[in-house]
């Protein structure tokens, strides 16, 4: 009989009225230098095994029927035990190691208005991996991708006692990005900051601020957006400050947006740079709202088979890292972003390559005072579904919403767009536009993609190079295939006719194994393929700059050796990210040599 069910048991198509209402980088708003109150702490959490908060609505908090008459209820938020935001729910109960479902976060806050005209965002720096948010008793809307950042205005449902309920679905799927089958740990859950973001209701959206192209180090070019109600044309004035460069600019508003040049007298600008990270203190201001920023200055360029840092070659001495730590999971913090850092000097480094998808936002902020150069990559990793329309808006969003983040920040001088994906007809299509979008959203960085090799005719083949500035290559010679002398022909025969990055090599050691040079996954293998990689680097002239994999050991639940027990071992740190392998010191010598 018809409407004679339970639409939450019978409904296998529940999940599309949670798809209809994007949360994506059409809402981002840039959160730099704004005031913010943290929602982090102890929050009531259960792991919802069969999704039924969404299928049976919970979120409404029915108690009743339509008689009035109680009902028995499968929820009861108060009476859940309580875990910690941010952080991975991997890491905080052993019986959630390897739960990959659906987690119900919820907790109660008070909001009092400071202002009759103020607007309220909800933001979430980093939630995995799809995320419903539902605001007493409302769905507000869904946000894909673990790595992103993502925000709502909640301005119009927000009262001053308020339950906010939130689902985070940490299933793998083959139509996400990362697809379903990786080479990393699978962490679930709120894992990064939740923040309450205050505005007025005319704000700053969004500011780029750089050296304006082909200027000769002689303009800064600022790009500054300003939101509202979307029935409003907003006009007006912006001013820019950079004191220390006597910049105090006004530039006209013209439909929510500003642009210009703005000419900085001659040798007063001091260009950011490794050897001198240095940082200027911005400020925008419109209307009644301010922002403030803290900007580097610098120009990142190829020519021929050269990089180029503000006019002169620079050799990109780096590392890979995870975002993984033995006792934090996904989660991290100043202190691990600093040590890290620091371990990269340690090695004589000047480059990291952030894999496999955006890590913490405070990682580029860090590495700005630090002058640490950065690789920032997207998870569009191995097998992808290329062919589906909603994976590419899936990448092409991630994208979106890492570039609007980081690209203020003078340490990112590369974005990623894939790494080791085949050469299909489908896969060229889905990453040259995920090219195009990186270029249309930011006109200072390079471009680059960790592109597969042509291991029959030995050569570096890849019809993506052709649109990227730089070529990344992976290459696990003398690991993955034993035969090392192919790496060599692959260089000889090859000219690419740009600037080439290993992006990968190495060979896993568990630490303190030793042997001899022939024994796999002793640190004597490991030193020893370093040491031949090292040699065939030196006598290439297009090879630009190196990050190995990897420095640290990391979680990897596919790797089930003996002398792997769940870990990638290729770091050149063991997991406890303190004891040295013996390959750490060898790449250290040949980065101080350079």
């Amino acid at each position: 009989m018809a409407g004679n069910y339970l639409s939450d048991i019978h409904n296998t198509n529940y999940e599309d009225d949670y798809l209809k209402i994007k949360l994506n980088s059409d809402n981002l708003i840039n959160i730099t230098g704004r005031e913010t109150e943290s929602l982090n702490g102890r929050w009531n959490f259960g792991a919802d095994w069969y999704d039924t908060c969404r299928r049976a609505k919970w979120f409404k908090e029915i108690r009743s029927n339509h008689e009035g008459e109680l009902q028995p209820l499968d929820w009861d938020w108060e009476a859940w035990d309580r875990i910690k935001v941010p952080a991975a729910w991997n890491t905080e109960r052993k019986e959630l190691s390897y739960f990959e479902g659906s987690g119900i976060y919820t907790r109660t806050f008070r909001y009092i208005r400071r202002r009759k005209d103020e607007r309220l965002f909800l933001r979430f720096e980093g939630s995995a991996y799809r995320t419903s948010v539902f605001l007493n008793k409302t769905f507000i809307g869904t946000h894909d991708g673990a790595s992103t950042p993502f925000n709502v205005d909640i301005s119009d449902i927000a009262e001053i006692d308020n339950r906010i309920v939130i689902t985070v679905d940490a299933r793998r799927s083959p139509e996400r990005i990362p697809m379903d089958n990786t080479d990393w740990y699978n962490y679930g859950g709120i894992y990064r900051d939740v923040l309450l973001v205050r505005t007025p209701k005319i704000h700053i959206k969004d500011w780029f601020i750089r050296l304006a192209p082909d200027s000769g180090y002689s303009k800064i070019r600022a790009d500054i957006s300003v939101s509202g109600k979307e029935d409003e044309d907003i006009t007006g004035t912006v001013r820019l400050t950079i004191k220390e460069l006597n910049i105090d600019a006004d530039i006209p508003v013209v439909n929510g947006t500003a642009r210009s040049d703005i000419t900085v007298k001659e040798n007063m600008l001091n260009l950011w740079s490794p050897e001198n990270p240095k940082l200027y203190d911005a400020a925008i201001y419109f209307g009644d709202d301010i922002v403030f920023d803290r900007i580097g200055f610098r120009e990142i360029r190829v020519s021929g088979h050269e990089i180029l840092l503000n006019g002169k070659k620079i050799f990109l001495k780096g590392i890979c890292v995870h975002e993984d730590h033995h006792l934090l999971g996904k989660n991290t913090n100043e202190d691990v972003i600093r040590s890290t850092i620091r371990d990269l000097k340690e090695l004589n480094g000047n480059y990291l390559r952030l894999a496999h998808y955006p890590h913490d936002m405070r990682f580029a902020r860090i590495a700005d005072e630090e002058g640490v150069l950065l690789w920032e990559e997207i998870p569009v990793y191995w097998a992808v579904a290329f062919n589906n329309p909603d994976t590419y808006a899936d990448a092409e969003n991630q994208l979106s919403e890492l570039v609007l983040r980081d690209r203020n920040r003078a340490s990112v001088i590369l974005w990623s767009v894939g790494n080791e994906n085949a050469d299909t007809e489908d896969r060229y299509a889905f990453m040259s536009n995920l090219v195009k979008k990186a270029r249309e959203l930011d006109d200072s960085r390079l471009v680059s993609a960790a592109c597969l090799l042509d291991h029959k005719e030995l050569v570096i083949r890849d019809r993506l190079a052709d649109n990227l500035d730089v070529i990344g290559i992976n290459e696990y010679y003398g690991w993955y295939d034993p035969d090392f002398e192919k790496l060599p022909k692959i260089l000889s025969n090859s000219n690419p006719g740009k600037p080439v990055l290993i992006c990968e090599f190495g060979a896993c050691a568990r630490s303190g194994q030793r042997g001899t040079e022939h024994d796999l996954f002793t640190e004597d293998k490991q030193k020893k393929l370093y040491e031949q990689q090292i040699a065939v680097f030196r006598k290439c002239k297009f090879i630009a700059g190196i990050t190995p994999w990897i420095l640290y050991d990391f979680r990897c639940p596919r790797r089930l050796h003996r002398y792997q027990e769940g870990y990638n071992r290729k770091g050149l740190i063991d997991a406890d990210r303190k004891t040295r392998k013996l390959a750490f010191y060898t790449l250290q010598n040949f980065y101080k040599e350079i």
